[in-house]
């Protein structure tokens, strides 16, 4: 039996952990291509945390309706049928979620190659060995990779919070480049603003994760909701302090230029070597995030085991941790296989707007539950049901550009 070992603080740790990756340290430039103003680009970074908000709501109210292993996958289950979880699950495995872990866990090489250099091979290796790390972690127990979570979590945040105090304490009075040359020099657009939202979201990815160890929770139809809403809003937090010290020392043209972002800014504020603090906060960002997805996803497999739609050697737990070993171990068997080939770009490019398309059934799923007699959750979200219905549409537009 899985043990309940998750408590409001690290379920919080999770939800902000797997957000907070990469995207807001590495690509902001996508936004700023399509908005030509400073107002428009903080407009969007808020509107896409809003979103996300309007999609955890609805992953809250589900949550408290069926705190069960398996987030996501349970609610379709429950709102449609098995076919559409399992389908859920399928495309996690062997894509959406291998995918993230392999990408993430390249991008920490990439940065510890800063401290240690290291050609192609040893940086596919390095990424091989984070992911089989964390999996020996995860599988010493749910506590433990939950303790690494918090603990990556609070400094992340705590590196960020320091960063946006330091940047404005530092530029203090002076006239800031990117509002001075922020005179629009294009024209926004319908498409050019749903490109940026869409580049925003994505930012925002993970935020559903913490519902696969809802059977690893305490209280799980009052602790996830409340860490779904929390950690929300404290990545919208953050990344609009972020992207507001982003745009106060650089010129709009350099940012829409830059594919290192936070690294440009850091030497902008302190000079040549703010850039070396930055692979430090990148590093520490990344392994926390693949921590928490590394943590999430065998979880699924776990439920799907258990429903028999796969493998039933896959549902086995450990006999001394109570863990889904055996899904940690073919995860992570899988996520090095697209590691060390190198496919986990083209899965990762061609498998977002998959994600997006359940996200939109997840949430159409409370139009379905709602209309039944038996269906009772302890939480029901705000503004049902215009906000879902905006989330809907919202989701849809992303898979549609």
């Amino acid at each position: 039996m899985l043990q309940k070992a998750l408590g409001i603080t690290p379920a919080t740790a999770m939800v902000v952990g797997t957000i907070i990756g990469v995207s807001i340290f590495v690509q902001p430039s996508e936004i700023t291509r399509q908005m030509p103003t400073v107002g428009g680009i903080l407009l969007v970074w808020i509107a896409a945390g809003v979103l996300t908000l309007f999609g955890a709501l609805a992953c809250a109210e589900l949550a408290s309706a069926f705190p069960r292993t398996g987030g996501v996958y349970v609610y379709l289950n429950e709102a449609y049928s098995p076919a559409v979880g399992f389908l859920w699950g399928w495309a996690m495995f062997w894509s959406m979620h291998t995918g993230i872990i392999a990408a993430i866990a390249m991008v920490f090489a990439r940065y510890a190659a800063v401290f240690i250099p290291m050609g192609d091979l040893g940086l596919r290796l390095t990424a091989v060995g984070l992911i089989v790390l964390l999996s020996a972690v995860n599988i010493l127990g749910v506590r433990y990779g939950a303790r690494i979570q918090t603990a990556f979590t609070v400094t992340k945040v705590a590196a960020i919070v320091v960063m946006m105090v330091a940047g404005g304490w530092l530029i203090g009075g002076h006239v800031v480049p990117s509002v001075a040359d922020s005179a629009p020099v294009m024209t926004t657009t319908a498409s050019g603003f749903a490109l940026a939202m869409a580049a925003g979201l994505f930012a925002y990815g993970g935020w559903h994760m913490v519902t696969f160890a809802a059977g690893e929770t305490r209280d799980a139809a009052r602790t996830i909701p409340l860490a779904l809403v929390l950690g929300t809003i404290i990545v919208t937090v953050c990344y609009a302090g972020l992207n507001a010290l982003y745009l106060s020392v650089l010129p709009l043209e350099t940012l829409r230029a830059s594919t290192r972002v936070a690294a440009d800014a850091a030497d902008a504020l302190t000079g040549r070597g703010g850039a070396v603090a930055m692979a430090v906060l990148v590093v520490v960002s990344t392994f926390g995030a693949v921590n928490g997805i590394i943590l999430a996803g065998p979880r699924v497999y776990y439920s799907m085991a258990q429903d028999g739609l796969v493998f039933s050697w896959v549902g086995v737990l450990h006999e001394r941790f109570h863990t889904p070993h055996r899904a940690l171990i073919l995860q992570a068997v899988w996520a090095s296989l697209l590691t060390l080939t190198g496919t986990y770009r083209a899965l990762f490019t061609r498998v977002v707007y998959t994600e997006w398309t359940f996200f939109a059934l997840m949430a159409g799923g409370l139009f379905v539950l709602r209309r039944r007699s038996n269906y009772a959750p302890r939480y029901r979200m705000w503004g049902y049901p215009i906000i879902p219905a905006v989330f809907i549409i919202a989701s849809l537009t992303i898979v549609a550009f």
